[in-house]
């Protein structure tokens, strides 16, 4: 083969290799930087949801999870929302010894500023691990945001909620243990209680616990055997009741359910919403005679109607 026949043929060779070069190229695409991935609500209803057969989006799913942290019971955490249950002063163990406290804002800055919710801006509840020493107080706000009360503190591990609403922020309960040196005996387990006597009154609770489900539940107060049918408004009702789940003391959400113009006693019903089965302490506050009695009860929740495993 001469000379410029084999020329010719190289450069023909060439021109192919071109041609086919750019036949590949233009079935992958240009090489380039890679492109962002799509947003989430960019993706059209047909895009592979990796194994989300039932069409659920991870915003779903965060939108889920909002709402189960929603109804998680209060006063298991310390900060919430931005909100800090921050301890002052050492506790000290005795009775009615001074402590100190504030709830610090999103700022870093105590909060000064609180709605008055069933007549106080903050109520303090102190409950000792094992179940004994409840307290329900209210204490006195200082111009710097610290919070002082008269609180009653034996040896051993004591929880204190937080139950609050600050002005223009959200409703809180929170807690925080407080711990007391001293040697102690651990109180044993309650038995399932429904009729607590005090101070010479008699009080029943009938109803039962559901997990899952909103309980009524309603308190008869009597005292020498006779009907009290004249109680004292208390924290804007004729009771005021506190529940607290055994073992972790969750404190849960429990409503009184007085129509206005009700009669005060000898009934006082309310609306009490468990999340789970357990053991429940109540503690119902009720005045009479111008003086505020507690009544101690510990109900067990069974499995509601409406519970989803």
């Amino acid at each position: 083969m001469s000379t410029p026949v084999r020329i010719a043929g190289f450069v023909l060779g060439l021109v192919a290799v071109f041609i086919a070069a750019r036949g590949v190229g233009a079935v992958a695409g240009p090489v380039a930087e890679p492109t962002q991935p799509m947003a989430h609500d960019e993706m059209t209803g047909d895009e592979d949801t990796h194994g989300d057969t039932d069409g659920d989006t991870h915003g779903d799913h965060e939108g889920e999870e909002s709402s189960e942290a929603s109804q998680t019971p209060g006063g298991l955490q310390v900060a919430e929302q931005g909100y800090t249950f921050r301890v002052v002063s050492e506790p000290r163990r005795g009775a009615d010894r001074q402590f100190r406290f504030a709830i610090d804002g999103p700022d870093g800055e105590p909060v000064t500023a609180y709605d008055e919710v069933h007549d106080r801006p903050l109520h303090l509840i102190k409950i000792r691990r094992d179940g004994v020493g409840f307290q329900h107080v209210h204490p006195t706000l200082g111009a710097d945001g610290v919070w002082t009360v008269r609180l009653t503190l034996s040896p051993g591990s004591s929880r204190l909620f937080a139950d609050f609403t600050p002005t223009d922020g959200p409703a809180l309960i929170l807690g925080t243990d407080v711990e007391v040196g001293g040697d102690y005996d651990a109180a044993a387990p309650t038995p399932i209680t429904r009729v607590a006597r005090v101070d010479g009154y008699r009080v029943e609770v009938t109803g039962d616990l559901a997990a899952g489900e909103s309980s009524a539940l309603t308190l008869t107060v009597a005292r020498r055997g006779d009907p009290v049918t004249d109680l004292q408004p208390y924290l804007g009702a004729y009771g005021h009741l506190v529940a607290l789940r055994e073992g972790d003391l969750a404190y849960l959400h429990v409503h009184p359910e007085e129509p206005e113009g009700s009669a005060a006693g000898p009934e006082i019903p309310f609306l009490a919403e468990v999340p789970s089965e357990g053991r429940y302490r109540l503690f119902l506050d009720f005045r009479h005679d111008g003086v505020v009695r507690t009544a101690e009860f510990t109900l067990a929740a069974e499995e509601g109607h409406g519970h989803e495993h």
